[in-house]
């Protein structure tokens, strides 16, 4: 079918050596705001098979119960504190699946009715994850569809109302094999239900600095138009652009902190049956796949021009040194080449553990510098430089435009057996006044 919603307009984004998210458009952001969504959502289109490699999979499964599980009513209320619209109804934990890493726009097309304080139903018109996971069979359909589903939807609603229970109307395996929806829900809160507890490893994950941190809301917001926050009505067709300026910013930032509280569960998981050597050891190769494709993709929605501006361009709006409270780049154009680091007082360098995006740096990891900057052109070039004060590493990144493109990594290859790796975004609504 085809959609009569218009194409999202490719932005032109030059280098700025003052690049903040203020300096970006609304409609810039709910742009950018959609590709950091999806960035959230494939850190598990990557980390799950590298879970899945010699484990049953029904033990991928408990990984994935245990990862959402932890992290995702960590970062339920905080989104809910950061818009302003804390409650313990219907209308709450809908607004909290609208601003959700596990639910990006579009490619988990979620349709939300409130019925009252206490009573709502879904329905997925599209759901990107089934798009993914059907042609690997029933099993693995059901895995997701049940065995994941169920404790995690859960655990999402119980961050607004521990009475809260969402229940199938139906859901896949689908009969017939083109059913749509493709699921439907209902959510009923009740003070007859048994009350939902948190997950053992959520206390882990509020022990995090990132769980507390900060997010940098004093930028000058200058333009004019949308909601200063999402305490008004639940809106069931709400879209980024329906937020102003600075909420945007606010929710971006939020956005980026999810993805790293995710990456955080992940691993609490993989390390309660693994070790935390082998946690440790998938999030450097995480970090490749899910860096060199949000490369792409935002390469794909931006027009950030060629060579080392468009790459710095690039690297200014990558989610993975979001918040800059907790991730801090150093990001300078040199003539013809980038120079990137790291500050060393980073707060991600001052957690207690290395489940972080960004701890093996240098080392390890330094192999997501070169797929991100190849993300953007494959004939990128990344060598390691030596450090100023204060810096944790640094690299020259430069455009050899001589050389043959590079073949991208293997993790990022392996994040694009996700159809979410090419999904196309499209503005579904135009600015709020």
């Amino acid at each position: 079918m085809t959609s009569t919603n218009p194409p999202t307009e490719r932005f032109a984004v030059p280098f700025d050596p003052d690049r903040s998210l203020a300096s970006l458009s609304r409609s810039e952001l709910a742009v950018l705001g959609r590709e950091w969504l999806m960035h959230g959502h494939l850190q598990d289109r990557v980390g799950m098979p590298m879970a899945h490699t010699g484990r049953p999979r029904e033990e991928m499964e408990a990984i994935a119960i245990d990862e959402w599980m932890a992290a995702s009513p960590v970062y339920s209320r905080r989104v809910q504190r950061a818009l302003g619209f804390i409650g313990d109804g219907v209308d709450t934990i809908f607004k909290n699946i609208q601003l959700d890493v596990g639910a990006p726009h579009q490619f988990m097309d979620f349709r939300l009715t409130v019925h009252d304080h206490d009573n709502g139903e879904f329905f997925l018109a599209h759901c990107g994850a089934l798009m993914d996971v059907e042609p690997m069979g029933q099993e693995y359909t059901k895995g997701m569809c049940h065995t994941i589903e169920d404790p995690t939807f859960d655990a999402t609603a119980v961050a607004t109302n521990p009475r809260a229970q969402i229940r199938p109307i139906h859901r896949p395996p689908r009969v017939p094999s083109d059913r749509n929806p493709h699921c439907h829900w209902t959510v009923k809160i009740d003070e007859s239900h048994p009350e939902v507890f948190a997950h053992p490893f959520v206390a882990l994950v509020e022990q995090s600095r990132i769980a507390d941190i900060a997010i940098d809301a004093t930028d000058t917001f200058d333009e004019p138009g949308g909601w200063a926050d999402y305490s008004g009505p639940f809106d069931p067709d709400f879209q980024l652009e329906d937020l102003s300026h600075g909420a945007l910013s606010i929710a971006l930032q939020e956005v980026a902190v999810q993805s790293h509280l995710l990456l955080r569960g992940f691993c609490l998981a993989v390390a309660d049956r693994a070790g935390v050597d082998a946690a440790i050891e998938m999030v450097s190769n995480i970090v490749v796949g899910l860096g060199g494709t949000t490369a792409e993709r935002l390469t794909r929605a931006f027009d950030f021009g060629t060579g080392a501006s468009g790459l710095a361009t690039m690297l200014q709006i990558h989610p993975l040194f979001w918040p800059r409270t907790y991730v801090q780049p150093l990001i300078e154009l040199d003539g013809e080449s980038v120079r990137f680091a790291l500050r060393s007082d980073s707060v991600i360098f001052n957690e207690a553990d290395d489940f972080t995006f960004l701890a093996s740096m240098p080392g390890s990891s330094d192999r997501a510098v070169l797929a991100i900057a190849q993300g953007f052109d494959r004939r990128a070039v990344v060598e390691s430089v030596e450090t100023r004060e204060g810096e944790r590493c640094a690299f020259k990144i430069s455009i050899d435009e001589s050389a043959t493109p590079a073949v991208p990594q293997s993790e990022v290859s392996l994040a694009k057996i996700s159809t979410g790796a090419v999904f196309e975004f499209q503005q579904r609504r135009p600015l709020r006044n």
